[in-house]
Formats: C-alpha cells, structure tokens, sequence
C-alpha cells in the first residue's frame, strides 16, 4: 500500500479513536453519576432498560476502539490492508468503508457461509 493511502487511514482511524474515546468516557461519567432511586417501579425499571442498553452500547464502542488500536499496530507494522486468512491485498474501497476489516471480502463471504453452516 502507498505511504500516502496509509497515512489516509492513519489519520481516520486517530480521529475515530479519539471521538469513540471521549464518548465512552463522557457516558461512562453519566453512568457512574446517575442514580436509579425512583419509588416507582416502572420508572425503575425502564431507567434500568435504558442503563443496560447504555453498557450494551459501551461494550461495542469499547470493542471497536480495541480494533482501532489493533488496525493502527498494522500501520505501523506496515501489515494493514492484508487479508489475515489469505495473505492477500484486501481491496481499498472495502478498507475505505471499514478499515478495521482483517479479512478481504472473498474469505469474509467464505467465513460467513462456514459460520451459517455450522449454526444450522
């Protein structure tokens, strides 16, 4: 991959980082600041709906950043952009819409046809 594609991602994948980073901790202060006290048992539970939904979204963000870190080690190790399955290029428009991606599109559809098998 030219130096000028990776420092595209670079740039991307820092800005990601850090906006996922700064909403993570903005809801993890509202989580640890919020309090569920209501006497009313249904406001109750749908302030605990709405909680677990929160830490559900948490967790994802939480994931990704992890792939973000991960996705920006390969830059450095200038293994970005190669299919882990297959050693080949993964295709720049499928890095463009998901840079994260470790597996070019035709070992992807290859995993998703194995783990539809299998859940069968």
């Amino acid at each position: 991959m030219k130096k000028k594609e990776l420092e595209f991602f670079r740039k991307m994948l820092k800005q990601q980082l850090e906006e996922l980073t700064q909403r993570s901790d903005a809801t993890i202060a509202g989580l640890l600041n919020s309090t569920i006290s209501s006497a009313d048992p249904l406001d109750r539970t749908s302030l605990e709906s709405e909680r677990d939904f929160t830490l559900r979204m948490l967790d994802r963000e939480n994931k990704l950043i992890l792939k973000i870190k991960k996705t920006l080690g390969k830059i450095e190790d200038q293994s970005f952009g190669i299919c882990e399955v297959c050693g080949e290029e993964i295709d720049i428009e499928r890095l463009k819409s998901r840079p994260v991606t470790e597996l070019c599109i035709g070992c992807k559809i290859y995993q998703e046809k194995l783990e539809k098998f299998t859940c069968a």
